[in-house]
């Protein structure tokens, strides 16, 4: 940390300082942890701050890809972390499932109130997330499950942005530092249809077989037997090359996808809040949620 802190501007320096002895005052933290930059940056900052009074916490659900629970767990062992997973059970939540614009309230508010209850049986004084300055401009429902079980945010208390936080992984030699943006699988299917396991484990199958051909910023959309795949322009000509486009359409019909589509707009965070953006437009209904 020392030779991180010499690196880098004097604003950065104070923010890493405070965000140092702001963890100290807290005495010990649980630590909301998915191996994304966030999570993984605020989980190695708190290990060295507080050694074994910090616990990083993973939570295995359908709505978490099992590539992304194991590399969570492989960075946790590779960086020494106190590290954990519970089992959360959104998926058996009408709420959830029923998959309305609020649907990440209800998955935080499972997950927090998990954690609420091992911070009292095991005595950490808070439960912490990854949020960052620059999550606060949208609209987040899980952020107020957050303020429902008084989870703290270290990052936006100190100030510190995406940007910020990518810099410093990458001064700390974390391999999360220039990791694409995820989110959970349960954001590629379209607001109002139900959410499923099956629905979860097809298109974890389906992104996974994309990722194992290379690709890195994607996201394979969910309509009933419809797949919209979404990756950057630049990897089109991959996609319509003859002999992977014969590969793409013969695993996604072998999980269950009757016809796969390429988007020609591209990969763009929050597709599926178009049409709901349209219609708040009409009804003149607030910000919506950007997500996966």
């Amino acid at each position: 940390m020392t030779n991180y802190l010499k690196k880098k501007s004097s604003e950065t320096q104070v923010k890493v300082v405070r965000l140092t002895k702001l963890l100290m005052d807290m005495g010990s933290v649980i630590v909301a942890y998915s191996g994304g930059v966030d999570s993984a940056f605020l989980a190695a900052i708190s290990h060295s701050t507080l050694g074994d009074n910090s616990l990083a916490v993973t939570a295995k659900s359908p709505s978490l890809a099992p590539q992304e629970l194991q590399d969570a767990t492989s960075l946790a062992k590779r960086l020494n972390l106190n590290h954990r997973v519970i089992e959360t059970t959104e998926i058996e939540r009408e709420d959830y499932k029923s998959n309305n614009p609020n649907r990440c309230f209800f998955c935080k508010d499972q997950l927090y109130t998990q954690l609420s209850l091992l911070a009292l049986n095991e005595g950490f004084s808070c439960i912490t997330n990854g949020t960052n300055v620059d999550d606060l401009g949208d609209f987040r429902p899980g952020l107020n499950a957050a303020k429902k079980y008084e989870v703290r945010s270290p990052m936006v208390e100190v100030g510190l942005t995406k940007s910020e936080i990518r810099a410093i992984s990458r001064e700390m030699n974390l391999p999360t530092w220039d990791k694409p943006a995820q989110a959970c699988l349960s954001s590629r299917i379209p607001y109002g249809t139900p959410v499923s396991i099956e629905a979860l484990e097809r298109i974890a199958k389906a992104e996974q077989f994309l990722r194992d051909l290379g690709l890195d910023q994607l996201r394979v959309r969910h309509h009933n037997n419809i797949a919209r795949i979404e990756v950057e322009p630049k990897h089109f000509p991959l996609l319509t090359d003859t002999a992977t486009r014969a590969l793409i359409a013969d695993h996604f019909k072998s999980i269950g996808y009757s016809y796969i589509t390429l988007d020609l707009e591209g990969f763009r965070s929050g597709s599926l809040n178009e049409t709901l953006s349209a219609t708040r437009k009409i009804t003149g209904r607030g910000k919506t949620k950007k997500e996966g």
